[in-house]
């Protein structure tokens, strides 16, 4: 079965963009290819059950096993040493992809208390789009009473190509609640 922000994406979406930006190949435009989701514990450098707790409500949120990611340098003054686990992720594709930014876009995000919509500025030079969650419980998967730790998150949304413009348009499209200026 095909996410219903999937098939909004082929049947609408793709036809207003192309209007938009007055484009005839219709491949040229961008496309989201994944969204990457990462949650550093710097906490799990003395307790390691920080880290077992983030990975399994990632897992929750996600519905795929998240992997565990390990430092690269020993840095002294944060008392890290080098390959220790200090975070986790997940990657997702295809239709978990569409599913869960469906679910983040119209259920968790108007579930942040005083929220009123997401910054139009954190675009990187390829189009790319991060969006930081402070706490894990906007998420209804989570059931907020077992919740030992709070943790946040990194939301990267991953485009194959296109402007920052470009990018913008197609995630307001896809449902993104954007800042007004």
């Amino acid at each position: 079965m095909v996410p219903r922000l999937q098939e909004k994406f082929q049947k609408e979406i793709i036809g207003q963009m192309a209007d938009k930006f007055s484009v005839k190949n219709r491949m040229s435009l961008p496309r989201l290819e994944k969204i990457v989701i990462n949650m550093g514990v710097g906490q799990a450098i003395s307790d390691i059950k920080i880290l077992e707790s983030a990975q399994a409500d990632l897992a929750t949120i996600t519905g795929q096993k998240p992997i565990i990611t390990k430092s690269r340098k020993a840095i002294s003054n944060f008392k890290l040493r080098e390959n220790i686990p200090i975070g986790c992720k997940v990657t997702l594709r295809r239709a978990k992809m569409y599913e869960f930014l469906d679910r983040l876009v119209n259920i968790c995000l108007p579930r942040i208390r005083d929220f009123n919509g997401v910054s139009r500025k954190a675009f990187d030079k390829q189009g790319n789009y991060t969006l930081g969650i402070a706490d894990q419980s906007i998420f209804p998967e989570i059931d907020t009473g077992k919740i030992k730790y709070t943790q946040g998150m990194d939301i990267t949304f991953v485009f194959n190509n296109g402007t920052r413009e470009q990018t913008f348009e197609l995630l307001s499209l896809l449902g993104m609640p954007f800042r007004k200026k």
